[in-house]
């Protein structure tokens, strides 16, 4: 599980909805993500004179800390995106979209999935379920269907669930690729959901943990076409750990977004494997495409 738990509030702090779907771990450190569909609002900021900016941040800063405080949590990064005039009459050119009403989602979620691939589930999440219900002060509450529906979008269910169809061709098949390229430094190869959450971990150097350890240390993944693959360097207990992500160009559709599997390959550092992502795809694609 990489996603921890999700809130649905009003920017006046009405608390509408609040899901926990695992506890949290201890001791790791964890994203606080944010998702705005409240109408933008651009603020001159710049009209205020240096002591009124100056109060302003440091009232959001001692809150947020205080907030963190009282329910055992300690912040060690806060990320920040500037808007301004420039930036706001751009987005009205390009037609961003309005959103009508007032809401805010956030998620406690691992620090190395894929944001955009978040967002896409955010936004599906708020435009099938919640924008139908704003104002959400007046608005009934989540039905025990919608929130199953959310639960669903938030954990890969449908991708989850073809996985586990195929389960037991992936794993004869991937024995047989341990076992070809375990002497070029191949120790695991996992499976996961287009946010990069693992769904099936094939191979016995790595447990399910160990892969969570080593996806932490990961850094920022870039962009990966379909059946294309980057490579990035980890570290487990010291030792370097080389992680090849590919792209599979297979998936499944939830609600008309398309939603890739990607295919990781856990070897050792400076492992040199030539096309066989390349050929390891097709192979895994031919199961679960």
């Amino acid at each position: 599980m990489t996603i921890y738990n999700i809130s649905i509030i009003t920017s006046t702090g009405f608390p509408y909805f609040h899901k926990k779907l695992k506890n949290l771990p201890e001791g790791i450190k964890l994203y606080q993500r944010f998702y705005d569909f409240t109408e933008e609002r651009y603020r001159d900021h710049d009209l205020l004179d240096p002591t009124s900016s100056f109060e302003l941040n440091a009232g959001l800063v001692s809150a947020l800390f205080e907030f963190a405080k009282n329910i055992d949590k300690k912040i060690l990064t806060l990320e920040f995106k500037s808007i301004t005039k420039q930036n706001q009459s751009q987005q009205d050119s390009q037609g961003a979209k309005k959103y009508a009403g007032d809401a805010l989602i956030t998620m406690q979620t691992e620090t190395y999935l894929l944001h955009k691939s978040v967002k896409q589930k955010i936004n599906l999440i708020y435009n099938t379920i919640i924008s139908p219900k704003i104002p959400l002060e007046t608005a009934y509450s989540i039905s025990s269907e919608e929130e199953q529906k959310i639960t669903e979008i938030l954990t890969d269910l449908k991708a989850k669930n073809r996985i586990l169809k195929n389960q037991d061709e992936l794993k004869q098949l991937s024995s047989t690729l341990l076992n070809e390229m375990g002497t070029y430094g191949l120790y695991n190869i996992v499976i996961t959901s287009f946010d990069l959450s693992p769904l099936i971990v094939l191979g016995s150097k790595f447990t399910v943990e160990d892969i969570e350890g080593i996806l932490r240390n990961l850094g920022e993944v870039p962009d990966i076409d379909p059946m294309e693959w980057k490579f990035r360097q980890s570290f487990y207990k010291e030792s370097q750990v080389w992680v090849y992500i590919i792209n599979s160009g297979v998936g499944v559709t939830v609600e008309g977004i398309f939603q890739p599997y990607f295919y990781l390959l856990f070897a050792a550092s400076e492992s040199y494997f030539g096309d066989f992502p390349g050929k390891l795809t097709v192979k895994f694609n031919g199961i679960i495409g």
